[in-house]
């Protein structure tokens, strides 16, 4: 199915929809996300997405302090899980600002909720929800997302397939409006990272459920994952966006910048009109080719009329002239006799035999 997202149609037959993931890359300054928003609109996103949390709500402190150290990607943070969330955290008061700064320069505004409050604030400003990777198993906050009647993407980073299944079939039930996105949850910015973004998982999507659009969100800087994912179907893709891979903060290493973000905009649009139709045709540009180097079939010697045609009178010769037999037809014209005289290297046609 297609869904409508303001003035964007999303589906199998549209062009992909990109959502530049401001994230935690505003550093605490609103008029710095208002610039973001604005850089991504020139590198040519769709959507400015942000991240709605507040520390208490989404992280446990006694849980991180009592893991026995930071790991993964939290493992470089100089300060506390809590003190980097906090400081990552956006006001509430910020989200009409940023909705209008989107609907200044024509794009479109929505945020990634962490909780019950989150989800319901946001409503009168958004038309459609997102989910991340860590909520793929939190079920009734997915649903009270989904009952928003909105288009719903969901990431699916660091889950088993049994999970992406439960919370899909939680969400259709309530909501069809879904975009189901492959997610690999590994913030390192590695260049390991590659080995294990395991993109063929959109095909186990596409059987599993059908009509369900897809997507990517990704967290690697190559224009491979990307225009592999559209290839194999995906037409929404996600990326955290920064204007210096250089700033501190937990999101800018991996976030593409504004010349990678439009140099990835533009190849994906290249890949869209290479892609094409899945109809095996001759295209309008190559009508001459088939003309210049395709054979036909035609007079290996001068010939009169009446006299039968042997595979030795024929020569399979280029260039294929409008309206001369093809050569798979030239079983057919053996054993025919010439209704002309016809001289060497002439074009057979139908209407000169008998």
């Amino acid at each position: 199915m297609d869904i409508q997202i303001g003035k964007r149609t999303i589906g199998p037959n549209h062009p992909t929809y990109f959502i530049a993931d401001v994230a935690a890359n505003h550093d605490g300054d609103l008029e710095r996300a208002k610039l973001l928003i604005r850089l991504a609109k020139e590198a040519g996103a769709d959507a400015a997405k942000f991240q709605n949390f507040r520390a208490p709500k989404i992280v446990s402190d006694y849980g991180f302090r009592h893991l026995g150290g930071q790991v993964s990607h939290q493992a470089s943070w100089k300060k506390s899980v809590v003190e980097v969330y906090s400081a990552a955290s956006i006001p509430f008061e910020w989200t009409p600002v940023l909705k209008e700064e989107c609907e200044k320069v024509d794009m479109e505004f929505f945020s990634a909720p962490y909780d019950f409050e989150a989800i319901d604030m946001l409503d009168q400003y958004v038309l459609m929800y997102k989910a991340g990777s860590g909520e793929i198993d939190w079920i009734e906050a997915l649903e009270r997302m989904a009952a928003k009647g909105k288009p719903f993407f969901v990431a699916t980073g660091a889950s088993t397939i049994g999970e992406v299944q439960r919370a899909v079939h939680a969400i259709l039930a309530i909501n069809p409006q879904l975009v189901l996105m492959q997610c690999n949850t590994n913030y390192t910015a590695s260049p390991n990272n590659y080995d294990h973004l395991h993109i063929n998982v959109l095909k186990t999507y596409a059987t599993m459920f059908p009509g369900v659009i897809l997507g990517l969100s990704d967290h690697t800087h190559a224009l491979a994952p990307v225009l592999g994912a559209v290839t194999l179907g995906a037409r929404v893709i996600e990326r955290h966006f920064t204007d210096s891979n250089e700033r501190e903060g937990p999101d800018h290493k991996f976030a593409m910048n504004p010349a990678n973000w439009a140099k990835m905009v533009e190849e994906t649009r290249l890949l869209e009109r290479a892609l094409g139709l899945p109809d095996k045709f001759i295209a309008d540009n190559e009508r001459e080719t088939a003309v210049i180097q395709r054979r036909c079939l035609r007079a290996a010697r001068d010939i009169k009329f009446g006299e039968v045609f042997t595979r030795e009178m024929i020569d399979v010769l280029r260039p294929a002239t409008p309206g001369a037999i093809s050569p798979a037809e030239i079983n057919a014209v053996i054993g025919t006799h010439a209704l002309t005289d016809l001289p060497m290297g002439k074009e057979l046609r139908w209407i000169d035999l008998g």
